[in-house]
């Protein structure tokens, strides 16, 4: 607008000087102040529709605010976060070019290249390295754990009972087991752990120091935080829910300030603790039993991501397909015969049930366990189809029943929660 002011001018300063000079073409000149004036207008009239198209909306209308430290996102096709470990090895050049070509937001699980190289952080540090290397734009997580003690990231190595044995100091970090007076311990996993007690303000230095460590030797753009939830599900002391969100909240806080501000914090299943919410980047729902996956807890999944989205904060809508075998997430792939073929099955329905929801910078995840083979190297063609921005919110066709649909520039679709039937009819 101001170059076309300065334009106008010009033309009057021209107009009052053109007998000045005898030899001057004023008609001429004139002619292509006005053409470029023409071109000038319809460039930015352009410009300003482009502006106003790629600003992002969450679906009741409410500008997002794009934060520049978030990944590049896209509504082009369904946008996807990975999240996926190895405890016997780190990526090939061909895995890691397979999911750079599906995403640029990738967390690295627990365990990752543990056997192979004797730590999860140098595990992390591998593929931070590798993913940069493909793909620069890349945001990759390093994952933490704030209640269970896994021993493969280094900072743990001595939380076993050998460890605690050598170094009794640490034993204050652990949470003793009120009925038995022993320590908590974890034996149902990929390896035996104590759990850690986040009410001793000495564990919670330690904590926080340990994972910024973590994401500054991987080079990782931020971390995932597991556990983060402080709720009837989270196997804490029931009557310590209000000291432990408390201590949660400082937990976070504190990371957050120790990371710096070019560092993402995404908080596993912590969407609704008030207490660390102001502190995370971003949640996942991660659907760990069929009660998260209920009609009436997909409903408020749905307005808690409207919620995060306002908030200019990032969601990540995770579910696993149903039927694999062994339990363990992390020691080996848990598939069976079949499960791949049921995972592609099984998506359209999920894959709806994040659609409904979704808003912008909101994620889908789509495996049937965190290891690496468990459908993180599977191609899903609906995936890859076109899907385009929203064109409006979620509608319930009966406020009695709980049958939704929603249209997208390119696909519409059709979810029923409570007969669990879905139909996504790609444009």
């Amino acid at each position: 607008m101001k170059n076309i002011i300065k334009l106008s001018i010009t033309m009057k300063q021209l107009n009052k000087s053109g007998r000045k000079y005898a030899n001057y073409d004023l008609k001429a000149t004139k002619k292509r102040i006005i053409n470029t004036i023409g071109v000038l207008s319809i460039v930015l009239g352009l410009s300003a529709c482009g502006s106003t198209k790629s600003v992002l909306k969450t679906s009741d209308g409410t500008p997002f605010k794009t934060n520049p430290l978030f990944p590049k996102f896209s509504w082009e096709t369904t946008p996807m976060y990975y999240h996926f470990g190895d405890i016997d090895r780190v990526l090939e050049p061909d895995e890691v070019q397979f999911i750079a070509n599906k995403t640029d937001f990738i967390c690295i699980e627990k365990s990752h290249g543990f056997r192979q190289l004797g730590d999860q952080v140098l595990g992390t540090k591998h593929e931070v390295e590798a993913f940069h290397k493909v793909k620069p734009e890349s945001k990759v997580l390093f994952y933490y754990n704030s209640y269970v003690a896994w021993p493969f990231p280094r900072f743990n190595h001595e939380l076993t009972p050998e460890g605690i044995a050598k170094n009794k100091t640490l034993a204050k970090f652990l949470e003793v087991n009120p009925e038995t007076g022993k320590f908590k311990e974890k034996t149902n996993g990929p390896a035996f752990s104590y759990y850690f007690d986040c009410l001793n303000p000495d564990f919670r230095k330690w904590w926080v120091a340990s994972a910024v460590e973590g994401v500054k030797i991987s080079g990782a753009d931020g971390i995932f935080i597991d556990r983060m939830n402080v709720d009837v599900n989270a196997d804490y002391p029931l009557d310590k829910l209000a000291e432990i969100a408390v201590a949660k909240g400082e937990m976070m806080a504190n990371l957050k300030k120790e990371m710096g501000p070019d560092k993402l914090l995404i908080g596993n299943n912590a969407a609704n603790t008030k207490e660390v919410f102001p502190s995370c980047d971003g949640f996942m729902f991660e659907h760990y039993n069929n009660a998260v996956m209920s009609k009436e807890s997909l409903l408020r999944d749905w307005e808690d991501m409207l919620r995060i989205s306002k908030a200019g904060k990032m969601s990540i809508y995770r579910f696993g397909a149903k039927g694999k075998g062994k339990a363990d997430i992390t020691l080996g792939a848990t598939g069976t015969e079949g499960i791949e073929q049921k995972s592609k099955d099984q998506l359209e329905y999920y894959l709806a049930c994040y659609l409904i929801g979704a808003q912008p910078y909101s994620y889908f995840q789509w495996n049937w366990g965190w290891n690496l083979d468990d459908g993180n190297l599977v191609d899903y063609p609906k995936l890859n189809k076109p899907l385009g921005s929203p064109k409006e919110a979620y509608k319930r066709v009966n406020p009695e029943e709980w049958i939704f649909t929603r249209e997208f520039e390119h696909a519409s679709v059709w979810l029923d929660t409570e007969a669990k039937k879905a139909k996504i009819t790609w444009k």
